[in-house]
């Protein structure tokens, strides 16, 4: 590929959020429960969505500096006590964050979590009566391959597992979601599958940005997608609204190579072949001087861009923040309101 591409679904980015969903689905609901409430997005959600309805958080970390109105429910999700708080909050609405992306965590604390306890938490939302369920998955269920077309839609086949074991559970946890997507008699259910998160969020693509020193491989400049965080609870808030259904591509500005990122960052890159970046990456992540895990190479070997027509076709999303502005959220030390 040459140049940078620009998908077909690019649009000028508006400068002001989107209106509320909230404000359309007073009559849908009577609160918002929000799974994974004590991340550093899913605290920026609480803040945003409690202003204009109930909202109830699960966690089993605690929520410092919790807004006085929101109850807070520091329980494992796996756990019978979650089916309490499900069935004292009938007609709501769940945004599902909880979703565990360690891979330092065994395989098995991965399944039980991530598949077999959404499974619970679809079951009780159809129980006690829920209108609606949005799941944030991530663009990377697709798989970077190096036969990937130049955009992928969402009814492309979910690869991601194929050669990055460690994504296997969160693709079963979006095939999962798709089962109930359709059924007549559930709750709305929602996937968002955004691009890569920019922020002070602590996942890998952020992680990898900050080191000063970037480890690239030699050889490759991939075009890559991001989306600043913020354009992701605007994505978020948008599926709230109600007969919004199925899944969603989220990207953010168009996508540009890795080369033209570490610019606009001033990173000095570090090309290495990658037979070494894997050895070395394999150690420094054994060892846990690296966040960034060996498999995750081929993020930054081949292509994995997403087409987010849909999105902006039927939700009325847009991205209100460009490249620049999206790359330097991962240097943001703190949330600001």
């Amino acid at each position: 590929m040459s140049g940078e591409a620009i998908p077909p679904s690019s649009a000028p980015p508006s400068s002001a959020p989107p209106s509320s969903a909230l404000a359309r689905t007073e009559d849908d609901f009577d609160c918002v429960m929000i799974t994974g409430a004590c991340g550093n997005l899913g605290r920026r959600l609480v803040r945003r969505l409690h202003r204009r309805s109930k909202v109830v958080a699960l966690d089993r970390r605690p929520f410092p500096g919790k807004p006085k109105d929101v109850d807070h429910h520091e329980v494992d999700l796996r756990r019978q006590r979650v089916k309490e708080v499900f069935r004292q909050r009938g007609r709501a609405a769940l945004v599902h964050l909880g979703v565990m992306h360690n891979p330092r965590r065994g395989s098995e604390e991965h399944h039980t979590w991530n598949v077999a306890g959404f499974q619970k938490l679809m079951q009780y939302a159809q129980q006690f009566g829920f209108r609606k369920v949005v799941l944030l998955s991530s663009a990377n269920v697709y798989g970077p391959r190096p036969d990937n077309p130049q955009f992928l839609r969402e009814e492309a086949p979910l690869m991601g597992a194929g050669r990055f074991v460690e994504m296997r559970d969160l693709v079963g946890l979006d095939m999962c979601a798709q089962s109930y997507a359709w059924r007549v008699d559930g709750p709305e259910v929602v996937i968002v599958r955004p691009t890569h998160i920019l922020g002070v969020v602590q996942n890998a693509p952020s992680n990898y940005l900050r080191l000063k020193r970037v480890p690239t491989v030699l050889g490759f400049d991939p075009m890559l997608q991001v989306v600043h965080q913020d354009d992701v609870l605007d994505a978020l808030e948008l599926c709230l609204a109600p007969g919004v259904r199925g899944v969603y591509n989220i990207a953010g500005p168009p996508g540009a190579r890795l080369s033209k990122m570490l610019e606009v960052l001033k990173r000095t890159s570090v090309p290495l072949p990658a037979s070494v970046a894997k050895v070395g990456l394999s150690g420094l992540f054994r060892w846990k001087m690296s966040s960034f895990p060996a498999a995750e190479l081929d993020f930054i070997r081949y292509v994995c861009m997403v087409d987010d027509t849909k999105a902006r076709r039927e939700l009325g999303y847009h991205p209100r923040f460009d490249l620049e502005k999206t790359l330097q959220a991962v240097d943001v030390e703190r949330w600001t309101d």
